[in-house]
């Protein structure tokens, strides 16, 4: 099965790259951001410093490209699943599915952004970003507002709505990604869709 750095990173020339990226993601999966070194990931991906340095500069670096890979791949999964959708619920509803099933199949990856997202904010990445998640919930909200002039959905400030709508369903990730709760995402990804949509609604 294709992973998520070969459809972010495709072709022959970037083997290398996805494979010091696979090989670093694993690395930070099983001791942590903080402990692993550029040295351990060299190790694991049996690669020079130089080469590692030369794809992404520094180990910072090497955290952002997986986080931003990471976003990359959701938002093309999420993109055309909202643009088929008829009204915002089915919208909303294409958003919580999509975005459950993928923490449901890349689970190592979907730790990994819950554990690096404030360094990534933190970073000289931030633009980046920003520029991400501006294009990740841009459609979102033209759909909210179209919601809002139909009199579907209510008006709240704009910087709410995110948290409302897929605040609920990361807190259920976090929980199955840190074994407290058994089932999938992507099992009770209706429920959390359903949820959503009852959180910006103007009646259920």
């Amino acid at each position: 099965m294709e992973s998520v750095f070969e459809r972010v990173e495709p072709g022959a020339r970037k083997a290398n790259k996805r494979h010091i990226l696979n090989c670093a993601l694993a690395c930070f999966d099983e001791l942590g951001l903080e402990a692993t070194t550029v040295d351990t990931i060299r190790q694991r991906s049996n690669s020079s410093i130089g080469t590692i340095y030369h794809h992404f500069g520094n180990k910072e670096g090497l955290v952002a490209a997986i986080y931003l890979a990471a976003l990359d791949d959701q938002q093309a999964l999420i993109t055309p699943a909202m643009e088929l959708a008829d009204d915002p619920k089915g919208a909303i509803a294409a958003l919580i599915k999509t975005y459950m099933d993928w923490v449901s199949q890349q689970p190592r990856l979907a730790r990994f952004m819950f554990q690096a997202r404030s360094l990534v904010a933190s970073s000289h990445f931030k633009g980046e970003l920003d520029a991400r998640n501006k294009q990740r919930y841009g459609s979102l909200l033209n759909y909210l507002a179209e919601g809002v002039k139909k009199g579907e959905i209510r008006s709240l400030p704009r910087e709410t709505y995110a948290s409302l709508l897929i605040g609920q369903s990361e807190n259920y990730c976090r929980a199955w990604l840190g074994g407290r709760v058994k089932g999938t995402p992507a099992e009770h990804a209706e429920i959390f869709a359903e949820a959503a949509w009852r959180s910006v609604a103007c009646s259920p």
